[in-house]
């Protein structure tokens, strides 16, 4: 086979380091990018904080270390390492380590005294400790704690918690189960350890005053009649229980104001803590940009390392610095880079979103990716990752970059209405409904079909599902 040599043309995308250290930072969350600066901090030698207050940091050393200098004269500063005292450490102040831990464990860190979220068991053990009972009657009160559920429901059939009992305490008879159940449900918050909703419901009432208006009548009918408001049928009701219309009103309204899951309060969600990258705020009428100055502290190179750098010099100690130079400068490039592409995208949504700030979600214009991408000059992949787990802190509260950008809808004007302004007006027209005659898809479709935007009627059920509002026959109701 004979060889030889061909010339070829060709075109290929290569990515640089600093273009892909770009990418990487720009795609970050500010969480995220808080982390990368530390660790580059405390890996690059040339990287240090550009801040004034380090400056004085360093003068107030070298005052302190000329201080501290011994004098030929002899002086007050002239003193041993320590002195002699009458009294220990331990006289004078009390040991603050938790008890039975004498610090010598690793595994005691100060995280130990950080406040957890507060359990229903928890709560209920707090009280239940601070009734003077018997072992045998707190055995059986926790027996019934550990099967109240995050609702405040016992969610295990009283029977087994009797028979599982009964292994433990010799003896046990059924109604010393019920009498702590009672006692349990005396608890905060009102209506825990109930059976079902209709003990739940009725545990509320009986803990109101006896002067409560329909108090008495509710508490027979959450007993009798509480599977007929599932029904709805309004009729059927007063024929029921024998009351009038206004004194039915008046029942509903009181069950109206119980709590159907009372445990629900006490279960606190862990809390996602997001920075807000842009602040957002009106001033003189006009809607300003700003960039958070915490999210990215301003980074310099080190002068002093920096000038030990010899040019000519190819020893290994000197081409590592050479190395490190060259990332730090690429690292603060890539970071402006970021913060001026950030603050850019920022202030196009707020300049083309501006009606969403003054009227709130239904003013919301529809604008997709490429409206922004187009007017900075910018690939839509840029844009996306810009927008993707940034945040922007305005009047109408902490608000992620997505949330701008949504499909649209075509109105009768020959204009265009955006889906988050659709949805927008769905919730505020149920919000606004009837509870005794809610809205059908078909009547939202209609009422905005007369405000010129066109929307079908599959298309409402379908933004209706998304927000999790129920159909119309689960939303209508008499409480």
């Amino acid at each position: 086979m004979k060889q030889s040599l061909q010339l070829r043309i060709g075109q290929s995308l290569t990515m640089t380091p600093q273009l892909q250290q770009a990418i990487k930072l720009l795609q970050m969350s500010t969480l995220d990018l808080q982390q990368e600066i530390q660790q580059a901090l405390e890996s690059n030698i040339m990287l240090e904080l550009d801040d004034e207050d380090l400056q004085n940091h360093d003068y107030r050393e070298k005052k302190i270390d000329n201080t501290d200098q011994v004098t030929s004269e002899g002086s007050q500063t002239d003193m041993p390492d320590e002195l002699p005292v009458d009294v220990s450490w331990d006289d004078v102040y009390e040991s603050s380590l938790p008890a039975g831990d004498d610090g010598s464990s690793e595994a005691f860190e100060f995280e130990t005294f950080r406040g957890n979220a507060e359990t229903v068991r928890d709560h209920l053990i707090w009280q239940l400790e601070m009734l003077p009972i018997s072992d045998r009657d707190y055995a059986i009160a926790v027996a019934i704690i550990d099967a109240v559920n995050n609702d405040g429901y016992v969610s295990s059939d009283l029977n087994d918690i009797f028979q599982g009992l009964q292994q433990q305490l010799d003896g046990l008879e059924k109604d010393e189960v019920l009498a702590v159940l009672h006692m349990v449900q005396n608890f905060d918050p009102v209506g825990v350890a109930a059976l079902d909703l209709a003990d739940c419901l009725g545990l509320q009432l009986q803990q109101l005053p006896d002067t409560t208006p329909y108090r008495l009548e509710a508490i027979d009918f959450v007993r009798h009649h509480l599977d007929l408001l599932a029904s709805c049928d309004q009729a059927r009701l007063m024929k029921r229980v024998g009351l009038t219309e206004d004194q039915l009103k008046g029942l509903l309204a009181l069950i109206r104001t119980l709590q159907p899951k009372p445990a629900a309060k006490l279960q606190e969600a862990d809390v996602e803590y997001v920075v807000p990258d842009v602040f957002v705020s009106k001033i003189k009428d006009q809607w300003i940009v700003s960039l958070n100055p915490d999210i990215a502290p301003k980074l310099r190179v080190n002068p002093l390392y920096s000038a030990m750098i010899k040019r000519a010099d190819s020893s290994q100690d000197n081409l590592s610095m050479k190395n490190h130079l060259q990332e730090a400068r690429w690292f603060i490039k890539s970071l402006h880079s970021r913060n001026d592409t950030l603050l850019r995208v920022a202030k196009s949504i707020v300049e083309k979103q501006g009606d969403f700030f003054e009227h709130g979600a239904i003013a919301m214009k529809p604008m997709v990716l490429r409206d922004i991408a187009e007017e900075l000059e910018l690939h839509e992949s840029t844009i996306s990752r810009v927008t993707t787990q940034k945040y922007m802190h305005t009047p109408r509260g902490v608000i992620e970059f997505k949330y701008f950008f949504s499909s649209h809808v075509s109105t009768d004007g020959g204009g265009e209405c955006s889906a988050t302004a659709i949805r927008a007006l769905i919730k505020e027209l149920v919000g606004n409904e009837n509870p005794a005659k809610p809205l059908s898809d078909s009547k939202i479709s209609d009422l905005l079909n007369e405000k010129g935007i066109n929307v079908a009627r599959r298309t409402i059920a379908k933004y209706r599902e998304a927000m999790s509002i129920p159909s119309t026959s689960q939303r209508k109701r008499l409480i």
